[in-house]
């Protein structure tokens, strides 16, 4: 979601006409000091479902004990990275851990689970190109960090997997943007695009489609 936003507030808000994320940022609920309304929303909708509940604990597990990569990334990328570089057993190590991890019993195959590192080890850039990311994002002008987490007005879609990284109650993420589609799913992971591909383009489809909440968002290009 950091990347549509920052996309959307940022770069390119005049051609940006819709976002649909499948992972939101948002690890909190609602301030009343920041977000009011969404706060009294929050407050107003009764107890959180058991699927909610297990969501949040989930999150607070991956803060607690699977955030460690992601520290890595943004304050010493270069020192894996030499690792990562030298060694295709330890690139594997270091992605498996995640497609394991972040998916919802997805049974990995090995063919998947090489074509996924042989993506980072025969890129041209190199599997440390990656972990830059983190580390650049971090050092980036804080004006543009603000901008990645600003409310953004383009109509917005997001598809809840129950074992992402960061599932937190669909209300949480609603101060990020103008959303018009929201979907809540039993199963499916951080990587949907893998994992549940044609529920997530049925998600898309039900966003974009006559009748559905975006539908004709780019005048004159409707797809009909």
């Amino acid at each position: 979601m950091i990347i549509t936003h920052i996309l959307a507030n940022t770069y390119y808000p005049e051609h940006v006409k819709a976002v649909h994320t499948n992972n939101s940022d948002k690890c909190d609920p609602p301030s009343f000091f920041e977000n009011p309304i969404y706060w009294l929303q929050n407050q107003l909708r009764g107890p959180y479902t058991a699927s909610e509940k297990a969501g949040i604990e989930r999150a607070q597990k991956f803060m607690s004990e699977g955030y460690g990569y992601n520290l890595m990334h943004k304050h010493r990328p270069q020192t894996i990275g030499c690792s990562i570089m030298d060694s295709p057993v330890g690139l594997l190590g270091w992605i498996l851990d995640k497609l394991q991890d972040w998916t919802d019993n997805y049974p990995w195959t090995d063919d998947e689970i090489l074509t996924w590192v042989s993506i980072y080890w025969f890129s041209t850039s190199g599997p440390t190109a990656s972990l830059r990311l983190y580390y650049e994002s971090r050092r980036a002008p804080q004006e543009q960090k603000k901008k990645g987490f600003a409310w953004a007005k383009c109509p917005m879609g997001i598809s809840h997997f129950p074992m992402d990284i960061n599932v937190s109650p669909v209300v949480w993420s609603r101060p990020m943007g103008n959303f018009v589609f929201e979907r809540v799913h039993t199963s499916g992971g951080h990587f949907a695009a893998w994992e549940k591909p044609d529920i997530l383009a049925g998600d898309l489809k039900d966003m974009f489609k006559k009748g559905g909440p975006v539908y004709g968002v780019v005048r004159g290009r409707d797809g009909y």
